[in-house]
């Protein structure tokens, strides 16, 4: 029998978790050959910065890129040393948070220190005094034990001027040694903190620049007053606010438009359209014009963010987005929808507290609320963090009222954080190639980060603010049939189609989602960042309510409803399984083989095709498994499918169910893609040095959250008619404490619920209980082996195993259930891990055998199987393995959910809904992204605004929320004679400054006249090719494809003047293009690759031209100036710049600084 040591992990206190149960550990004693450390960064794989990136104008350095899925990696690691996880006591049992003694990096007492583990000290004080930053100097070095200095975008940090407060880093996220001490004599601001020298470092210096890097710096001066510690209220000062404070000058308006749309993008929302919570928020309150203004200015705001996710964005620079002072409500409104939805200020960012002083008058007796967390993973952290920024950003909501700001504690039931996000250390830490301070260890549970782009939040806390780095999973997979020998790359890609066409064909049977009420806004203005001329008109409401024709801007435009997207990507083991709307199933089964490339069994009709009616509808609950082996069968009957066709089927069923945690058989067959087309973008990505470091940085940074290790819930009261004064819910604890709340906020997960393990009282209502009951839960377990040398391709991220099925070559698709998900895939974790490490999957039912298999039996199957695969090579057994178990942690009871076939649509909205004082997150309360740590995050998220809603209520909308636009007149009725003298002086000057304007624009004109006499326009920047092979592909075969797909259409309707619809033609196009040979796709890549090196060239030249022409330019001016000076200079130089030297339009006349 295997059993686990503590003592065997290097010394980490949460090392190993206090449930045997969850995970067995093998050590056998083996020679330890440590892989060379010189060659650490190299095996790393880190993603090097790209070429063509959008720099970040208020952190040009970091590398955090939220534009470009070629953007780098971190490469910075902070300070990596932690205090452990307490194992057998909370923080601190008092009310207050202040009370505790921190030791760890990060913030202590309220005053923040960072490590300088030089042979000197540094002084970095990032703590305020009186509600004031107190900066670094200038300059940013970022070093590690051997003074090497990373690289940002390919400068040297330390020859730059900081452009961001980088102090989130600080937070130990991945320890490997003892708990630091902090020095006794860290008393007071400026104080500095010693450590060893081999410690890495992070220093920074510099001024606080804010997020709006454009703004002057007076400007900026009366902004940083607002960024204040949690801990430190700030004095209530008057806000001043300035239009287009937040606009930068020197970018065009349709570039700014561009950035603001990639923002909203890199948000998860639509830039030309309101959120449907905006919509109903707004349509009262707003005009169809005044949509485009909102959005706007609401993309602007997110392009804030998205540029700098470290430092936070205040309202004054939210403000600042509106090109109007008329439109400043607008512009709070967003702001504060978009903070309080976790769109901007989430993570582990400082955030303004504006909590003040209690008047004497007004304080309550020291009343003070309490929201209480359940669970300590990523939701429940995610909430808590979300909360205490919240409640910072609104403090004087309370203090102005006598009320302290509520406070927030995390009760949890294991010994650390993470939850279902565990990095469990390895034995061995010393031989380890992972950079100094980050420790070797294996992923438990969550693994894979799904891609950084298109909104998922990891992209700003792991490569924003945390700085951790990742590893960029390569698609090399290769496959092993049972026997050992490779699976021929034709021969998978061809069983690959035939799986994609058959989930096609399943997926016409899925729920249509229901459509989302929302307003578009124009999106040519948008566009190109104007707003209407004219921005009156009846509300949203009243036109809706009327059913009166809608006019904006002399553009019909109608209410539009956002639909879900009926087609996304499943990217799984390196495998993109492209699911559509099901359309092609309107293709003969035959014709459809044939595109792939199959040869059909002779004497079979053109037109003969798939029949899943029946076995569709012979039950109320159909699986997606019944259905899709139904449709292997009747493949079988058109193509010869051989044992080997047959085990490459069962290996992407074994990969679905690996996505799903589920035998295929127990998913609905209508819903279990109900989350389709919110699949972020971008390369599938794991943390080096363990997932478990973005839960810690939650729980540390930017202060450490009351989280109370060792409280497992036994039971919950609570009072659906409590009064003000007293506590609406009372948790009682195993261990014997008992916690009172205002608010309740439960992340456990779904397992947990159903097996009824926390009581309630009174117990949750039907239609809660309902949607727990009907919702699956589903088992993924993991084999994890560490060896002293790697026997495999260590270049290869992951590889796959056919499993033979129970009777050898059957090909009957019912034999291979059982085993299809036994180590069907391997993950090389070489570079995440640091030491030579496989991971082995056990998906569908091969989950539920591991929890019963015995150690031995698994590792030594295992080997033998890998054995088959490597030989001649000899495979040795591992040195250390540890293997999973997680439906017999009674904190967790499986992996993630899944839509069984009695599951609703919209149970997962139902699992999400607050009942009374009870408020749930989770990933089984996210039906955007279920069965996912962002998904968890995300309910997280959305769980905190629902608390601070119920507490604050929403968020009130003036009216008018829009000013109407008036003129400004001179004041004609003067009190007394000397204000009227005063008057006509200040006409007199206003009339003098008007000529001095006009003289300075007509003398404008004169000098770009002389410009453009001599040398002509400036020259014209080329537009993209925008060149795309399918589409290029699109335009020569779409009559083709309209006349087939009108001829199945007719066939399918009975209706000889049916046609196809531009969807069907486009989907079918695109079928047709995948299922292409490179023969006929060559010329259209070709002409694409031909273009872009047409433009690339355009480009150069362009360059070249523009600078010659500046450069001529700048002397026309210098000369005309001499020549002609301008009215009024006494120097006889005009050293201005024209408008179109700065590649302005003739429109454009204003003269540039």
């Amino acid at each position: 029998m295997f059993t686990i040591d503590s003592a065997d992990a290097a010394g980490d206190t949460d090392a190993l978790d206090d449930h045997s149960f969850l995970f067995s550990s093998a050590h056998h004693d083996l020679l330890s050959i440590p892989l060379p450390p010189e060659n650490a960064e190299s095996t790393l794989g880190l993603k090097a910065a790209g070429a063509n990136v959008i720099p970040f104008s208020s952190f040009d350095h970091l590398v955090y890129e939220q534009y470009n899925e070629s953007g780098p990696s971190s490469v910075q690691y902070g300070d990596l040393n932690d205090v452990s996880e307490i194992g057998g006591s909370h923080i601190s049992s008092k009310d207050e948070g202040d009370g505790s003694t921190s030791t760890s990096n990060g913030y202590t007492n309220g005053i923040r220190y960072s490590h300088a583990p030089s042979s000197h000290s540094h002084s970095h004080s990032h703590s305020h005094s009186n509600g004031r930053r107190i900066h670094h100097d200038e300059g940013l070095d970022i070093r590690t034990e051997a003074n090497r200095q990373f690289k940002f975008n390919g400068s040297s940090p330390a020859s730059e001027q900081s452009t961001a407060n980088l102090v989130h880093v600080m937070g130990s996220l991945n320890k490997i040694s003892s708990p630091i001490k902090p020095n006794p004599q860290l008393d007071g601001v400026g104080s500095s903190f010693s450590s060893s020298k081999k410690s890495p470092r992070l220093v920074l210096h510099g001024p606080h620049l804010s997020t709006t890097p454009e703004l002057s710096q007076s400007q900026e001066s009366s902004f940083n007053n607002t960024h204040t510690s949690h801990n430190s209220p700030t004095k209530k000062k008057v806000l001043e606010f300035r239009a287009r404070s937040s606009i930068p000058s020197s970018l065009s308006p349709e570039e700014f438009a561009r950035q603001g749309i990639l923002a909203a993008y890199s948000s998860r929302l639509n830039p030309f359209a309101l959120h449907p919570g905006e919509y109903r928020l707004l349509r009262e309150h707003i005009s169809y014009s005044q949509v485009t203004i909102y959005l706007n200015i609401r993309n602007a705001i997110l392009r804030l963010w998205t540029k700098n996710p470290l430092v936070s964005v205040t309202v004054e620079e939210a403000v600042g987005c509106a090109k109007e002072s008329r439109f400043f409500s607008m512009a709070k409104v967003a702001y504060y929808w978009l903070m309080r939805n976790g769109y901007i200020n989430f993570g582990c960012v400082e955030v303004s507290n504006t909590a003040g002083s209690i008047p004497r008058m007004k304080a309550k007796a020291g009343r003070r609320r309490t929201v209480v967390v359940i669970g300590a993973g990523m939701s429940g952290l995610g909430c808590a963090r979300q909360l205490e920024g919240l409640f910072a950003q609104f403090g004087d909501r309370w203090t102005s009222e006598g009320e302290r700001p509520p406070k927030v504690i995390v009760l949890e039931g294991r010994g650390r954080v993470g939850g279902r996000v565990y990095s469990h250390p390895l034995r061995n830490q010393a031989d380890g190639t992972l950079p100094y301070g980050l420790r070797c260890t294996a992923e438990m549970g969550a693994q894979i980060v799904t891609g950084f782009e298109h909104g998922n939040p990891m992209n700003a806390i792991i490569r924003g603010q945390l700085a951790i780095p990742y590893h960029a999973l390569r698609d090399n997979t290769v496959l092993y049939d049972h026997d050992g020998k490779i699976v021929e790359k034709s021969q998978d890609i061809l069983v690959e189609k035939l799986y994609n066409d058959i989930l096609e064909r399943a997926s016409i049977y899925r729920n249509k989602p229901m459509p989302l009420r929302t307003v578009e806004g124009d999106r040519s203005l948008i566009g190109f960042g104007r707003d209407p001329s004219g921005d009156g008109g009846a509300m949203i409401s009243t036109l809706e309510d009327s059913g009166a024709p809608i006019t904006a801007i002399g553009i019909s435009v109608k209410a539009a409803t956002e639909d879900k997207p009926s087609s996304g990507v499943e990217k799984l083991a390196g495998r993109a399984y492209l699911l559509t709307s099901g359309l092609n199933s309107s293709m003969s089964a035959v014709e459809a083989a044939k595109a792939m490339g199959w040869q059909p069994r002779e004497s079979i009709a053109e037109t003969q095709s798939l029949d899943l009616d029946p076995i569709a509808r012979a039950s109320d609950h159909p699986t997606l498994g019944q259905t899709m082996d139904e449709a292997i069968r009747q493949y079988q009957d058109i193509l010869r499918l051989t044992p080997r066709d047959m085990r490459l089927l069962n290996w992407h069923h074994a990969n679905l169910e690996y996505a799903n945690a589920v035998n295929v058989n127990q998913l609905s067959l209508s819903g279990w893609d109900q989350d389709i087309g919110n699949e972020f973008e971008g390369e599938h990505s794991e943390v080096v040095g363990g997932y478990q470091q973005v839960p810690r940085g939650l729980w540390q940074c930017p202060t450490k959250l009351d989280v109370r290790f060792n409280c497992a819930v036994e039971s919950i009261r609570y009072n659906l008619d409590s009064g003000d004064h007293t506590k609406a819910v009372s948790i009682q604890c195993r261990n014997g404490e008992v916690f009172e709340a205002d608010k309740l906020v439960i992340t456990t997960p779904l397992g947990v619920l159903k097996e009824g393990s926390v009581a309630f009282d009174p117990p949750l209502p039907a239609w809660k209980t309902g949607a727990i009951e009907r919702l699956g839960f589903g088992l993924l377990n993991k084999v994890i082996l560490v060896y002293e040398t790697p026997f495999w391709e260590t270049h290869r991220d992951m590889f796959g195993l056919l499993n033979e099925a129970e009777v050898s070559e059957s090909l009957d698709q019912k034999d291979y259930a059982s085993r299809r998900g036994r180590f069907y895939l391997f993950w090389n974790c070489i570079k995440t891990s640091g030491r030579p490490m496989l991971v082995a999957l056990m998906a569908g039912n091969a989950a539920s055998q591991t929890e019963s298999s015995d150690n031995d039996t698994l590792i030594n199957e295992v080997t033998g199987r890998l054995a088959k695969m490597f030989a001649p090579i000899t495979v040795p057994l591992p040195s250390e393995t540890i293997i999973t178990r997680w439906n017999k942690d009674p904190f967790a009871r499986g992996s993630y959910s899944y839509v069984g076939p009695l599951t609703q649509p919209g149970d997962y909205d139902v699992m999400a809904q607050s009942h009374g004082p009870l408020h749930f997150a989770g990933e089984a309360t996210c039906g955007t992204h279920p069965a996912t740590a962002h998904g968890a995050y995300l309910s997280g998220l959305r769980a905190a605004s629902e608390v601070v809603d119920s507490i604050i209520g929403p968020i009130k909308v003036p009216h008018p929320l829009v000013e109407r636009k008036t003129k400004s007149e001179p004041i004609l009725t003067p009190t007394s004679a000397s204000g009227k003298h005063k008057l006509e002086d200040d006409m007199v000057q206003q009339q003098a400054r008007n000529v001095r304007q006009v003289r300075s624009e007509d003398y404008e004109a004169s000098v770009i006249g002389a410009i453009l006499n001599e040398i002509g326009e400036r020259p014209i920047k080329p537009g993209r090719a925008g060149v795309n092979p399918f589409l290029l592909y699109t335009k020569d075969f779409w009559h083709t494809c309209k006349a087939e797909c009108d001829k199945a259409r007719k066939r399918a309707t009975g209706d000889s003047n049916a046609k196809a619809s531009k969807t069907e033609i486009r989907t079918a196009l695109g079928q047709m293009w995948r299922n292409a040979s490179a023969e006929t796709k060559e010329p259209y890549l070709a002409q694409t690759q031909s273009a872009r090196e047409i433009t690339a060239a355009s480009t150069a030249e362009f360059k070249e031209r523009v600078a010659s022409w500046d450069r001529e330019a700048s002397r026309i001016r210098q000369e005309y100036a001499q020549n002609n000076p301008p009215p009024g200079s006494n120097s006889g130089m005009f050293t201005g710049r024209t408008a179109i030297e700065c590649g302005g339009g003739r429109r454009t006349r204003k003269a540039m600084p």
